[in-house]
This record gives structure tokens, sequence and C-alpha cells, in this order.
């Protein structure tokens, strides 16, 4: 199987910044694109980043210019630095893999 795991949430406050991390295991496969999507309490699951196999890079209106995601093909790793937090930023992170892998979410809280 393939395994999902993400790190580096935690409470931080406005302004604050904060990386995280994804990491991937299992069988191999072939990766067409990899994605950040987050959930706020109360609230649907939504897009935040895409980098896709060529190495462009998509953003929600809502991040652009705060936020930043990044690969390392070679140690599978997926990674998104969040700059100048916002209090609606806070929700659970989700790194996901060809809109298909999911993996098990980290909390994000930005708040004073």
């Amino acid at each position: 199987q393939v395994h999902l795991v993400e790190s580096g949430g935690g409470l931080v406050q406005p302004g604050g910044s904060l990386r995280l991390s994804c990491a991937a295991s299992g069988m191999g496969f072939n990766v067409y694109e990899l994605n950040w999507y987050r959930q706020a309490p109360g609230r649907q699951r939504e897009f935040v980043a895409r980098i896709v196999s060529r190495g462009t890079t998509t953003y929600a209106d809502s991040v652009k210019g705060r936020f930043t995601i990044s690969r390392d093909i070679a140690n599978l790793m997926l990674y998104l630095q969040m700059d100048n937090l916002k209090p609606e930023d806070t929700g659970v992170y989700y790194c996901n893999a060809n809109d298909y892998f999911w993996g098990q979410g980290t909390q994000v809280t930005v708040s004073s």
C-alpha cells in the first residue's frame, strides 16, 4: 500500500510560519500531481496548493504570496512552507497524490 504521512503542524501566532512535510512510502507509483488540501472546523475540505510533474505550481487565491509548495522527488517528500499565517488558515492539512492517495492530516492552529 501507499502511505502518506503529514507532519509539522502545530500552534502558531498570526504572522508566523510553519513548514509542513509529507513523507511517502510503500509501492512505487507514477506521480502526476501532488496537492495540499485543508479542512477548517465546520467547513468542507478545500484545495490549497498543487505541484504537477513538470514542477508547475498552483495556489488557492487565499494563500497566494504566502504559501509555497515544493517537492523532493529523490527523497519522496512534499512540503508546504506557510508564511504570514492568518487565523483563517486554521484547519487540518492533508497531502494528496494524484487526487487519489491521502495522508491522515496534520493540525494547524493560528491563534494569539
